[in-house]
């Protein structure tokens, strides 16, 4: 059994309402593309509300931000759904919907196994990143950093605003 798992948030600007023609044939495989994840070797948990997805949810002052955070035992499961399923067909035509961030748009870390983090939580990982690029705190794809038992033991999980979806 492994100590930690791997937590990732992403987000994204719709280029228009989910409901505007523009994002349909995104709209109409996010129940497939969440239902894949979920069956995806290694899955741990995804945020999502009684209607199976997290579309619902707007942590951002802007309207068309989508905010989107799941748990992974490791790096190589997460990083195989993400690059290696029909997830990455909506991946590559995602300009298609959504609009380019100036910034980080995603963002990865270590929680202790059994951990589920919340919105606050990703919020913050996702802004360290961008204000101070890849550390123990939140880092990327390209640049993992396996988890530092002292860092760990340091942070204080209880400063988090449990998840709203739990």
């Amino acid at each position: 059994m492994t100590k930690y798992n791997i937590a990732q948030v992403n987000i994204a600007r719709m280029k228009a309402p989910l409901e505007n023609p523009l994002m349909a044939r995104f709209a109409a495989r996010i129940d497939e593309i969440n239902a894949l994840a979920d069956g995806s070797p290694g899955f741990v948990w995804r945020l999502d509300s009684s209607g199976g997805n997290a579309t619902y949810l707007r942590p951002y002052d802007d309207d068309r931000i989508l905010f989107n955070m799941s748990v992974w035992e490791t790096v190589e499961s997460l990083r195989h759904y993400v690059y290696r399923t029909a997830h990455v067909e909506l991946f590559r035509q995602r300009h298609e919907w959504f609009e380019t961030f100036a910034g980080a748009y995603a963002a990865l870390w270590w929680v202790p196994a059994g951990h589920i983090p919340g919105v606050d939580e990703a919020k913050k990982r996702l802004a360290h990143l961008n204000a101070h690029g890849p550390t123990q705190f939140a880092f990327t794809f390209k640049t993992i950093l396996q988890p530092d038992e002292e860092f760990q033991q340091g942070i204080d999980w209880s400063s988090f605003q449990p998840c709203p979806a739990l």
